[in-house]
């Protein structure tokens, strides 16, 4: 059986963690900050665990990501 390909987009995008929990980084801080309460800005900074839903869809992304 040939690899499998890990999708180019995922693995810039997500890391997966030693417990096996996916981190990504915090959406909707772009542009328009202006608009966007303090509280959300403070929120929003770094990064963030998905849910795990999500995860299950990145996991699938990225075969060798264990």
């Amino acid at each position: 059986m040939p690899k499998m390909k890990t999708k180019s987009s995922a693995k810039k995008r997500f890391k997966v963690t030693a417990s096996g929990r996916v981190v990504a980084g915090q959406a909707g801080k772009r542009h328009g900050m202006i608009k966007r309460s303090t509280k959300f800005i403070r929120t929003a900074r770094g990064t963030t665990i998905l849910s795990k839903p999500d995860e299950k869809i990145v996991k699938s992304y990225m075969p060798y990501a264990r």
